[in-house]
């Protein structure tokens, strides 16, 4: 077993690991952050997230709330391997944050909390990384608190995560006795005694000998049941070797089948250095992974490329950070080798064009190292680029190929800003454009109505943090109106045969365009018409060329201009399809203008003819409280609109002495200031935490109030 930091390791692709922490708030992902550079000798001092000495978690607000809001990169080295390691936020709010590094991640190590288990934001971060296809490890951490327990917390991961969890090691010891690991694969114990910071490798405490051969035979079982080949030497021998359980362990792990689950706490630094081992041993480098596929440049042909230092070379930006020394753009090098200097090809929403690359950074938080060059498989930050933003690709000039942008979500919350002093407001807007160009899930925009300044975004904390940052970093003072949250509008009961003929004659050429659509609610999920579904689908069933394919896309672009603003409030509509069913065309007035502009407005009118609904963001609230406190909790979600889901109670049932976690549905509206009540009702005992589950019918007084501020707009405070 490794005692010594390993350092300057070889840099080939297969000696390269691209992987993210992920986990709840206060799982301990960035402690287990914290010990990977201290364990690897990059840091000579244990961060501490309590004290605000970490190095991932740099920026004031982060050490002011002790939470990770911006994802941190890191480099370090494990046995001959170069180790780039992202720290993740775990609040709902900075999902996107967490969406945009897995896009560009290999692997990724899942924290869970060894009391709590799967908590909510750590299924959706799992989710994400399913859509992303990112290889995971599980790191049970926390195994020293009271209450903890790994089978617990691996029975969790199986119900609600349904991954078939393979568990490598057997704790010694429990709660505050918790001392080392049994590496099941090897027969051995792992033991980190007090006050030191190595590993000690022994031999199996006599009293967990018979438990940890049958978790060995567990572990054989359950690999044989995946792997063909655990399969063969299983039946073949009736046993696995130490050697086949690692090949296939691997195997499953980077297809999915599979997640390893190791344990420890990160506090104590116990359970450190095996990990690293697992992360080295299981997750794929940048030549496991499939090779990157993209468009083609204009011609909009696909085409793949290998992480291949001598390929054309192609990377994606998926973090803007602008500092006081010049805007820093984090790229992941997927093909080919970039030096400072160069001139690179910049694709995103806007027209291609050349910008060139100054410096290349090895970053370490807020600290960088200068490199010459990147190649395949870096995770570099670069400076000079100056208005590529989050989700761009670059690529050499010569040959381009445009990489698949993360999604960003759609902001669910606003509040109105605007600078106190009138002398401030450029600065002001300059001050959103930064905010905007480093978080993509921010959106700035201006009321029509009142003309006021909204950002929008992905909860409350989130736009207080954009607010402070504002304040902080620009040194600017604003105003905050009221939040107000994202409502949109559906179809209930549709029309049919609805008619609309745009003819427009003002002396020259023209417009004609004639339009015949149906809409009707979309199904949701579950089959339910007008019922919280989201999306919009178009479809057109012309026969007979009466309205030529070029007309149909402008008909359908046009009925999307329409989904902008609906008949109830004003308010974005979703939920719908809407089907061209015929339509006239004249030989010289129509065009392509004269069918979009009869989309837009027949589908205008077809939405004031239909039965619409007003949509509400909802979230799914998980509450731990004290047990005698949930009375009163109960009856305040209960005053909030929330439907009760799930309850449970860890220890003390019964007794007023144990904890209750309440779960439940509540409209997004209805939580704002929640925090401060539930300290109040709990004395300052109760925590939650959301995550948004999609839209809901709002009842009517919701949709009256929705329908005000919409025309009101919002009063600054």
């Amino acid at each position: 077993m490794r005692t010594e930091p390993h350092r300057n390791p070889v840099n080939p692709l297969t000696a390269v690991r691209n992987l993210g922490i992920l986990a709840h708030v206060d799982a301990g992902k960035t402690t287990v952050t914290e010990r990977i550079l201290y364990v690897t000798g990059t840091t000579h001092k244990r961060g501490e997230v309590h004290d605000g000495t970490t190095v991932t978690d740099f920026d004031s607000q982060e050490r002011d709330r002790g939470i990770t809001i911006f994802a941190a990169a890191v480099s370090c080295g494990w046995d001959g391997h170069r180790i780039n390691l992202i720290d993740t936020p775990g609040h709902v709010d900075f999902s996107d944050e967490v969406a945009r590094s897995l896009r560009v991640l290999d692997g990724a190590i899942a924290v869970f909390d060894a009391v709590a288990g799967v908590e909510p934001q750590s299924e959706s971060v799992w989710r994400q990384a399913d859509r992303y296809g990112v290889p995971r490890i599980a790191f049970v951490n926390k195994l020293d608190r009271a209450g903890a327990d790994l089978d617990k917390a691996v029975e969790s991961i199986r119900q609600r995560l349904h991954p078939a969890p393979l568990v490598v090691q057997l704790p010694i010891g429990a709660e505050d006795g918790f001392g080392g690991v049994v590496d099941l694969l090897r027969m051995r114990a792992l033991v980190w005694a007090d006050g030191r910071d190595s590993v000690e490798e022994r031999p199996v405490p006599d009293a967990l000998v018979d438990e940890a051969r049958r978790r060995r035979r567990v572990l054989e079982e359950a690999v044989a049941e995946l792997h063909p080949g655990a399969l063969e030497e299983f039946c073949a021998e009736s046993a696995v070797s130490a050697r086949t359980l690692e090949g296939a362990l691997r195997d499953l792990t980077r297809t999915g089948d599979g997640v390893v689950v190791l344990c420890g706490s990160a506090y104590r630094n116990r359970g450190i250095e095996p990990l690293l081992d697992a992360v080295v041993a299981y997750l794929p480098a940048p030549s496991d992974v499939p090779a990157v596929r993209g468009v083609r440049g204009r011609d909009g042909g696909e085409e793949e490329r290998a992480a291949d230092p001598a390929a054309p070379f192609a990377a994606l930006a998926f973090k803007v950070n602008a500092t006081a020394t010049g805007r820093l753009t984090y790229l992941r090098v997927y093909s080919g080798t970039i030096r400072k200097g160069e001139a690179v090809t910049v694709w995103d929403a806007g027209a291609p064009r050349t910008e060139r690359i100054g410096r290349i950074l090895r970053v370490q938080a807020d600290r960088h190292a200068q490199l010459d060059l990147a190649v395949a498989g870096d995770i570099v930050a670069v400076v000079g680029l100056k208005t590529a933003r989050a989700g761009a690709t670059l690529c050499a000039p010569g040959a381009p190929l445009v990489l698949e942008p993360p999604a960003t979500a759609e902001p669910v919350v606003s509040v109105a800003v605007e600078a106190r002093a009138r002398t401030d407001t450029d600065r002001l807007v300059s001050a959103l454009t930064r905010l905007v160009e480093e978080d993509p899930s921010l959106v700035v925009r201006t009321d029509p109505e009142t003309g006021q300044t909204l950002l929008s975004g992905m909860g409350e904390l989130h736009l207080e943090v954009a607010v402070e940052k504002i304040r902080r970093a620009h040194g600017l003072d604003v105003r905050v109106g009221r939040p107000k949250v994202a409502y949109r509008e559906t179809v209930v009961r549709g029309v049919t045969g609805h008619v609309h003929r745009h003819v427009k004659q003002d002396g020259g050429a023209g417009q004609f365009a004639h339009v015949v659509l149906d809409v009707e609610p979309l199904p949701d999920s579950s089959g339910t018409a007008g019922d919280g579904a989201t999306g919009f689908e178009f479809r057109s069933v012309v026969v007979g060329g009466r309205v030529p394919q070029e007309y149909v896309r402008a008909v359908e672009a046009g009925c999307r201009d329409a989904l902008g603003e609906g008949p109830l409030g004003g308010h974005p509509v979703t939920g719908l399809r809407v089907v061209l069913t015929d339509g006239a065309t004249h030989s010289k007035d129509s065009s392509e203008m004269a069918f979009r502009t009869a989309g837009r407005q027949a589908l205008r009118e077809a939405l004031r003819a239909c039965a619409m609904v007003l949509l509400e963001p909802v979230v799914e609230v998980t509450v731990t409280v004290p047990e005698d406190s949930v009375g009163g909790v109960l009856g305040d979600l209960a005053a909030r609109r929330g439907r009760v889901t799930d309850s449970t109670t860890r220890g003390g049932a019964g007794t007023g002495a144990g904890t209750a976690v309440i779960t439940a549905t509540v409209p997004l509206a209805e939580l704002f200031g929640y925090a401060t009540r539930l300290r109040s009702r709990t004395q300052g005992r109760g925590v939650f935490t959301t995550r948004p589950t999609g839209y809901a019918p709002a009842p009517a007084p919701a949709a009256t109030s929705a329908a005000s501020l919409a025309s009101g707009g919002t009063q600054a405070r």
